[in-house]
């Protein structure tokens, strides 16, 4: 069994925890994610469920117990680019993208205060900028830093290079390929926030007080743009009035068919946030159903208990914007009444759903995922399974027990021609 390899793609929660579980059994782990820093979008949140806690702690577990175990190995800022062979003995080719900044770094951030180009933060989705060299995030992993090339002027520059007195920082770095040969593929890509521009009579690029589900995670989050404040991004104003709108894109053969599970919860926590922080705020919450499914059905009972908070079943058909106060209109029907409402408030959150991230980057095997990107690869015939959100909607805790029995999974399909022999 030494010889036996496991690759894992992806680092968010469900990649994280397969590759442990997998290494924890004496199994050699190669995990490939292609950000500069592992967490996946669990690191963005400001708390989850089911304990509402903040994601550091259930992140920093895994951190340790990938820093103690030999048998991981872990590449950042990497991809896949081809898979070839077959179950028990598959060929795999990773790009490994520069991030331009060398084991030496001890993240003392003087390069950053010499770097005189800034990008937007998409981390923070856009709502704050860093500069071109930059931390991903205050808890990153590795605590190293990362310059982005196409915010950066490279050698013509150099300041960051001056600055650095490690001398941690190749400007002339060049992407490289590697070969893995594995025995089997646990894929925990995860999932995209869907795209609300494509929601055209939302109006969400146009109007700067229209954000969606993920942007309000960061926003309440303490390592936020905001520090933690809810505030209205056009003007840092705070919030009074604010409006939920269920299904945003989802539920829609226009845009996403399929329900995101998740959706729902997101917002219902997300109320708390803004009641938390602004007791006479009012909120008002769209929807067409509410899914909050076994034990959540009693923090569903407590939110529509706030006297501050209304339900209103509809589907929203259009948001504008007053020019003058920068508030939105939005335009619905309220089924239980039968009536038209025109209903204005100072800040909007589109809860969109999850888009699996093989839908834009398909794993590089035929047949292994369904119309909508989700994994649909069958371990037993292919050696490859899918983890968490790879595989369809789910909340965190869903994707850990997921993502464990996915590394049994990959330890079963690993034997060579599936004989059982080693």
């Amino acid at each position: 069994m030494a010889n036996k390899s496991i690759l894992v793609v992806g680092g968010g929660m469900s990649g994280l925890t397969a590759a442990v579980e997998a290494a924890e059994t004496g199994y050699e782990v190669y995990l490939v994610e292609k950000k500069p820093y592992l967490g996946g979008r669990v690191a963005q949140l400001h708390k989850y469920f089911p304990k509402l806690c903040p994601p550091n702690c259930g992140l920093e577990i895994n951190f340790r117990r990938i820093k103690t175990n030999p048998n991981i190995r872990i590449f950042t800022s990497a991809e896949v680019e081809a898979v070839s062979g077959q179950k028990g003995d598959y060929d795999v080719t990773v790009k490994l993208h520069p991030r331009f900044v060398t084991e030496d770094c001890t993240a003392c951030g003087k390069c950053v205060e010499a770097c005189p180009a800034e990008r937007p933060n998409d981390f923070n989705f856009g709502l704050d900028k860093t500069k071109a060299i930059y931390l991903p995030h205050e808890f990153a992993f590795p605590m190293k830093y990362v310059i982005d090339p196409e915010a950066c002027s490279g050698s013509s520059c150099g300041k960051c290079l001056e600055a650095c007195e490690y001398k941690a920082i190749d400007l002339n770095a060049q992407a490289k390929s590697m070969n893995l040969k594995v025995d089997s593929i646990v894929w925990a890509t995860g999932w995209e926030p869907y795209d609300a521009s494509k929601i055209s009579y939302y109006n969400f690029e146009a109007n700067e007080n229209v954000i969606t589900n993920v942007m309000m995670e960061r926003l309440a989050a303490k390592n936020g743009p905001t520090q933690g404040k809810i505030v209205r991004p056009s003007d840092g104003k705070p919030v009074t009035n604010v409006a939920f709108v269920q299904c945003a894109g989802s539920r829609d053969e226009n845009h996403q068919p399929y329900c995101s599970q998740v959706c729902c919860l997101a917002t219902l926590k997300q109320a708390t946030y803004i009641r938390e922080q602004y007791p006479d705020a009012k909120i008002t919450i769209f929807y067409i159903d509410i899914r909050a499914m076994g034990k959540y059905e009693d923090f569903y009972t407590k939110v529509q208990e706030d006297e501050n908070v209304v339900f209103i079943k509809g589907k929203v058909g259009e948001i504008t914007e007053n020019p003058d106060t920068k508030n939105l209109v939005l335009e619905v029907e309220d089924q239980i009444k039968g009536e038209v409402l025109h209903h204005e408030a100072d800040l909007v959150v589109l809860a969109t759903g999850m888009v699996p991230s093989t839908l834009a980057n398909p794993i590089p095997v035929d047949g292994t995922t369904d119309d909508d990107g989700f994994v649909i690869a069958e371990p037993k015939e292919t050696g490859i399974c899918g983890a968490g959100c790879a595989r369809k909607p789910m909340d965190v805790a869903a994707s850990v027990r997921d993502a464990t029995a996915a590394a049994l999974k990959a330890i079963q399909g690993s034997v060579r021609g599936g004989n059982g022999n080693g």
